[in-house]
């Protein structure tokens, strides 16, 4: 019991104001208001430079080293902070993987934010450029940033960049107008993610609709976003009334998407909450932990390996839930 109290104790968190009700694919949101207040950076990390400032994902597709970004939960929607290396409980398949690298520091991350233009972002669309500024604001300094935008197809508008001013100039010129090429845009920002400084790399989607543009495929981008190691999280703005099917199918398809890349997925009805969300998904961003280790059975067969992060926490504790990447392929022949 003691125990219980000491870990309670350690946990930190956000208040932010969100009362969420979980389906499977989706999480319906309300939020009245949300305080970020970053977790202080630690006066020296252990973060390997190369896995701060490389150009591949943050699963390394090695037979030495896996490392996996978790995010920790409360019933509420509050991240977690304060948890340690015993607190984690790390599966490749069936088999526990002894938990050789841990790291809950503030690192910076290259983030692609993809913004939907299409003409049914009209009366939505200032929401969405204060959401966009929103996140920059409460990100890391060190962040890099790219914007892209679709409509009738995807556009890059502003190439990787740290200065925020960048991308909030770019804001201004965003006139809605066409269709929706969703799926094409992921692929392209997939694409521009591989120019990435940092070795951390995210996408963020903010959109109104389902899919009615685009060439390549939702089979496509599913398969390519699990080759890449990039976590994708996506604010869906709907109606509550869908028109086309299209946009029935528009919630399953970004839960789909984040979900497999351990990013969370956030569906609203109400445009006013956008510049909320986007700042938790900030600071969600600046508190995961990262989970490192060395398959103990290691192939170079190029398959998928299924990983499964749980948690081991004292008795007593309320409940709390894990957000991590549900897989990665092996290395090679």
């Amino acid at each position: 019991m003691e125990a219980g109290k000491q870990v309670l104790c350690s946990i930190g968190f956000v208040a932010v104001a969100v009362m969420m009700n979980l389906s499977i694919l989706s999480a319906q949101i309300a939020i009245d208001e949300a305080h970020i207040q970053p977790r202080a950076r630690a006066a020296k990390s252990d973060f390997p430079g190369a896995l701060a400032q490389g150009a591949t994902g943050i699963i390394r597709k090695s037979v030495e080293l896996v490392l996996v970004p978790v995010t920790v939960m409360d019933e509420s929607n509050r991240i977690i902070t304060g948890l340690e290396r015993e607190n984690f409980q790390l599966y490749e398949g069936k088999q526990a993987q002894p938990i050789k690298h841990f790291w809950k520091e503030d690192v910076p991350v290259s983030v692609g934010i993809i913004l939907d233009v299409s003409s049914s972002m009209d009366t939505k669309i200032e929401r969405a450029r204060d959401a966009v500024v929103a996140m920059l604001t409460a990100s890391n300094p060190q962040d890099e940033f790219f914007l892209m935008t679709f409509a009738d197809r995807p556009t890059l508008v502003q190439g990787f960049t740290p200065n925020v001013d960048d991308i909030r100039g770019q804001l201004l010129f965003t006139k809605p107008k066409g269709c929706t090429s969703l799926i094409d845009a992921i692929v392209m920002a997939i694409t521009q993610m591989r120019n990435a400084r940092y070795q951390r790399r995210a996408l963020v989607i903010i959109s109104d609709g389902g899919d009615n543009r685009s060439r390549s495929t939702e089979k496509e981008v599913k398969s390519l976003i699990k080759e890449e190691d990039v976590l994708v999280y996506s604010i869906g703005v709907f109606d509550r009334e869908f028109r086309t099917r299209e946009e029935r199918l528009g919630p399953e398809l970004l839960a789909t998407i984040s979900g497999v890349t351990g990013a969370s997925a956030y569906t609203l009805d109400n445009p006013m909450h956008l510049p909320a969300v986007a700042e938790h998904i900030a600071y969600e961003l600046r508190n995961q932990y990262i989970l490192g280790y060395s398959p103990e059975m290691s192939r170079r067969d190029g398959k998928w390996r299924k990983i499964k992060v749980k948690l081991a926490l004292p008795r007593g504790l309320r409940a709390l839930r894990v957000q991590a990447r549900t897989g990665y392929y092996g290395p090679p022949q």
